[in-house]
């Protein structure tokens, strides 16, 4: 939902920053390891105690999320690259709940479990609808150029990061931001199988 709205002030000094990257011979696949490696590193520093630790490496995962892209774009787009990407942001994404069920199992697991369990419908919503868009020649660039068809939602990843910084800033409060949160991606997944429906019904 926010995606759209932050792309356009963050996309600019991301893009500046990439620049000087690219011309050093930076790599986006190694950006892209380098992103996921800090994201894990963030769901261990969480599990050991330290949110606050968590939080800065999450931003810093984060920022090599939306570096590796545009060093893509600057040099040469891969199909491998979409594949790690995506696939690596989804490994992050399930780490950081687990890191606090870790942190606190008697509190935090249980709300850590629904919020996967929201996470892993919404991915495969997610996935299987760009494979059927693929299939179909259907494209978009709402969200700016990517290697395969990026369907909105009220739950994207800004909302994502938000409810993660969230979680490290007021960790007390992970099971009441967990559920929230994963209501609103409850609904971004019934209504792309709603989408679903109507495109390819």
């Amino acid at each position: 939902m926010l995606d759209a709205v932050l792309r356009r002030r963050i996309d600019p000094p991301v893009e500046r920053l990439a620049a000087v990257l690219a011309s050093r011979g930076v790599g986006a696949d190694a950006v892209t390891v380098a992103g996921l490696a800090i994201g894990l590193a963030a769901a261990a520093a969480i599990a050991l105690g330290s949110p606050p630790a968590g939080l800065v490496l999450i931003l810093l995962s984060r920022l090599c999320d939306g570096l590796d892209g545009a060093i893509a774009k600057m040099t040469r787009p891969t199909d491998l690259g979409g594949y790690l990407d995506i696939t690596f942001d989804f490994v992050f994404y399930g780490a950081i709940p687990l890191g606090f069920a870790l942190l606190d199992p008697t509190r935090n697991a249980l709300p850590a479990a629904v919020l996967l369990l929201t996470f892993y419908a919404n991915g495969a919503s997610f996935l299987a609808y760009a494979i059927l868009a693929e299939k179909r020649k259907i494209a978009t660039t709402a969200r700016g150029p990517k290697a395969f068809f990026f369907s909105t939602g009220l739950a994207e990843a800004s909302e994502t990061i938000i409810a993660f910084c969230l979680f490290c800033l007021f960790p007390a409060w992970f099971p009441a931001i967990a559920y929230g949160f994963a209501a609103m991606t409850a609904w971004t997944f019934g209504a792309r199988v709603w989408l679903a429906v109507s495109t390819f019904g």
